[in-house]
């Protein structure tokens, strides 16, 4: 492995290099402290320093150095520096536009239905292997638009849909319920996210292991971390394909992935629960601790939207057959939770990406814990850029995914080098990442010899021999 790290490209270059080694690696930036007094920038970057250098700063100075090896820096604005430079049109918010955009994904699933239903048949395709294959693309252009629609949804638990709070929330119970999402219930779960994204003890997705729980769970003490060999692939990979398939329906039934520090939901009702499949935790009951009992009702509402799909389901199938239900919309489901899990999982998930510690955290520091990436004309046409435009949207969630581009653009300017993305390779680079992902991040912990707020800031480390490797620590300390 390359013990130097090569000089880091313009801030504004949204093209990373991403290979295997640190030395070639995403930008590395730090999230910003909302309202804390501007700190002055490091004259030192690695990208000045020697292999040498580099070599000393990685057995322990107190640099805070993320998985890549690049130095991590606090930036220097705020939040109002943030919505200040978005220019103000905008912000605004069209509900014709956005009810075009519900009818335009609506008709490419009813149209690629009808041609296939109509035309995928035994009279005009005799050969079942090819009708099999023809399926199967159906399954996954579905599951592409599927996921489109999910993602408007998704705009409309966060009221960028339309100026209409009534509109956004009916147009979201409709099309979540279709696609068996408990609107209500993942929106308020989902607001939780945003106001504590990055906080290890908060945050309500894809919060990482620590160093102590990664340990445990593998059968090891914490100071054999850093002697463990590598991860066979194929573990990574059954790792991989159990959280793509049934990731989505086991965090809505299990909250995993969120926190569990449910004992200190203010209304009590989280004592003696915990995440998984029998531990109270889901976005069903009104009694989770994920709810207060002022959500009681919305609660219920959402579980009225699954009712009544479930039933719709069950009634096709009974009707139609369970095979052709299977085909229909079961296996485009799968495909739409595939995306939902990838989706997520790499906006928070990258070697570059902090986590905070509570007494480490700040509003402004976790919506720059997360990265844009690129997803081509799937990313931003199908998918209405969601994947394209993620930094932006947990500054200022309100602005319509229409405008999100330029928006984004205009925040640049403000956040600089602490603005994060990976665009390189398109779509293929997206896919290739989850693998990447999988590989370099398998834990946190704070960066060797930090002290004080940096040491409450974690990085990802890994056991693979890839990037910076894991803090050594002795056997007394950590029994």
């Amino acid at each position: 492995m390359s013990s130097t790290v090569k000089p880091r490209r313009p801030a504004l270059d949204r093209t990373v290099t991403m290979d295997s080694s640190p030395s070639s690696s995403a930008n590395s930036i730090s999230a910003s402290p909302n309202q804390t007094p501007r700190q002055s920038p490091s004259s030192t970057s690695l990208s000045s320093l020697d292999s040498t250098d580099v070599l000393e700063l990685k057995k322990g100075s107190g640099k805070m150095l993320d998985t890549y090896g690049h130095e991590f820096k606090m930036p220097d604005f705020t939040i109002n520096e943030i919505r200040n430079a978005i220019p103000a049109h905008c912000y605004e918010r069209s509900a014709a536009k956005g009810l075009a955009y519900v009818a335009r994904d609506i008709s490419v699933l009813a149209a690629t239905f009808y041609v296939f239903h109509n035309f995928v048949t035994l009279e005009y395709i005799p050969s079942a292997p090819i009708r099999t294959v023809l399926w199967a693309l159906y399954t996954f252009l579905q599951g592409l638009t599927g996921t489109g629609l999910w993602v408007l949804a998704h705009e409309c638990g966060h009221q960028s849909f339309s100026p209409s709070k009534t509109l956004n929330d009916t147009v979201g119970w409709i099309c979540h319920s279709s696609l068996l999402v408990p609107y209500f219930s993942w929106k308020i779960s989902h607001g939780k996210h945003h106001k504590a994204t990055g906080h290890m003890d908060r945050d309500m997705v894809f919060v990482p292991k620590t160093r102590e729980y990664f340990a445990s769970r593998m059968g090891y003490y914490v100071h054999e971390l850093s002697e463990l060999t590598e991860e066979t692939p194929i573990y990574t990979a059954l790792h991989m394909i159990g959280q793509q398939l049934i990731g989505w329906p086991y965090y809505i039934a299990a909250n995993i992935t969120g926190h569990n520090n449910h004992e200190r939901q203010p209304e009590g009702r989280g004592k003696g629960k915990k995440n998984g499949l029998f531990g109270g935790v889901n976005h069903f009951n009104p009694s989770s601790p994920l709810y207060e009992a002022k959500d009681a009702k919305l609660i219920l509402l959402s579980d009225l939207g699954l009712a009544i799909t479930a039933s719709l389901l069950f009634f096709i199938g009974n009707k139609f057959g369970w095979a052709n239900l299977t085909v229909w919309y079961l296996l485009p489901y799968l495909w739409v939770n595939h995306w939902l899990v990838a989706i997520t999982f790499l906006q928070h998930t990258d070697p570059s990406l902090p986590h905070y510690q509570g007494e480490s955290w700040t509003y402004v520091r976790g919506a720059a814990a997360t990265i844009d990436r690129e997803f081509g004309f799937i990313g931003r046409t199908i998918l209405h850029g969601i994947i394209e435009t993620h930094v932006l949207h947990h500054y200022v969630s309100t602005i319509p995914f229409y405008n999100a581009d330029e928006a984004t653009e205009a925040i640049k300017k403000v956040m600089g080098e602490h603005y994060r993305s990976d665009t390189e390779g398109g779509s293929i680079g997206f896919v290739k990442s989850l693998w990447k992902s999988a590989r370099w991040c398998q834990w946190v912990e704070p960066a060797a010899g930090t002290e004080g707020e940096e040491k409450g800031v974690l990085f990802f480390r890994n056991h693979n021999g890839l990037g910076v490797p894991p803090v050594k620590v002795e056997a007394a300390k950590a029994s």
